[in-house]
């Protein structure tokens, strides 16, 4: 019951923000949030045979508890990232290795605390690598699109 509050409470939390991101720049950042969007969402589908994270309650659940992060935290705070820092690469590389490993430390920590999910064979060293290597694959994404409609 606790875990169906978190996600609601995540999601929720995340969408209310995005009033008070300026339409262009949500129309701007929307196409790189969904690239991250889809590689999160096949991260979580190769953790279903690979066992990397388990959630009470089945798959149902466990779709249900990825989406909730992946729909709201996640590509929410992916527009937010990239409307504060595009453009200043170093700035945008350290906010979201400081938010790669507070999510990978204390927020994991908390979250498999609360029975939100438990790692098995996935380490918060992973969430940290995988979710660096994300931030610097989608950051290539946002220039190449950046570029593209300067060319055209």
């Amino acid at each position: 019951m606790l875990a169906t509050f978190i996600r609601a409470g995540l999601v929720i939390g995340s969408w209310s923000t995005v009033f008070f991101i300026p339409k262009n720049m949500l129309k701007k950042y929307i196409p790189v949030a969904t690239f991250a969007t889809l590689l999160v969402l096949i991260q979580s589908m190769l953790s279903i045979p690979f066992k990397w994270w388990t959630v009470k309650g089945g798959l149902l659940n466990k779709v249900t508890n990825d989406l909730s992060f992946i729909l709201g935290p996640f590509f929410i705070g992916t527009i937010w990232i990239f409307r504060l820092t595009f453009g200043k690469f170093w700035i945008y590389l350290i906010t979201n290795v400081l938010m790669d490993l507070f999510l990978a430390y204390p927020v994991n920590g908390l979250m498999q605390k609360l029975k939100v999910y438990k790692l098995v064979n996935f380490k918060p060293k992973h969430i940290f690598y995988t979710a660096s290597s994300f931030a610097l694959v989608i950051y290539g994404f946002q220039l190449f699109l950046t570029k593209s409609k300067s060319k055209g």
